[in-house]
């Protein structure tokens, strides 16, 4: 059912990302943090560091933001275990609720619950499009 579904999707995703955070900071902190010199992982780094929950929320609510970068940016940073776990967890809500309600009901695609689902999957991924689309010259000039 879907709040099972919900619940271990959650349990899964919040520990998946703390397993890569802890690895990336057991094995690859003091030796990663020399190499930030590109302007993208400068910023990432002092974001994260000084806004670590904030910004670790946005990254998980934010459809297109791969888990795994986000969890090796975090893990370089000066960014603490509790603020990443929550944020993850926080964050994670909203989207795995919505493909565990689409999963759940897909052997009725017409029925209100999917296409509500849908529409909070889609929806986000449609405004995270528009908005790249619409500053691709503000990062390409960069």
């Amino acid at each position: 059912g879907s709040q099972l579904g919900l619940g271990a999707s959650l349990a899964g995703t919040v520990l998946g990302a703390g397993i890569a955070f802890g690895l990336g900071r057991i094995l690859g902190q003091d030796a990663l943090r020399p190499l930030l010199r590109g302007r993208w992982l400068k910023a990432a780094d002092g974001q994260l560091s000084r806004h670590g929950f904030r910004s670790m929320m946005a990254a998980r609510l934010f459809p297109g933001v791969p888990f795994w970068a986000a969890n090796y940016c975090a893990s370089v940073s000066r960014m603490g275990w509790l603020p990443f776990l929550l944020a993850t967890g926080l964050g994670s809500i909203p989207n795995t609720a919505a493909y565990v309600v689409a999963g759940a009901r897909a052997s009725t695609p017409t029925s209100p619950a999917f296409l509500i689902a849908m529409a909070f999957i889609a929806l986000p991924a449609l405004a995270g499009a528009i908005i790249a689309w619409r500053k691709r010259h503000h990062f390409r000039d960069r």
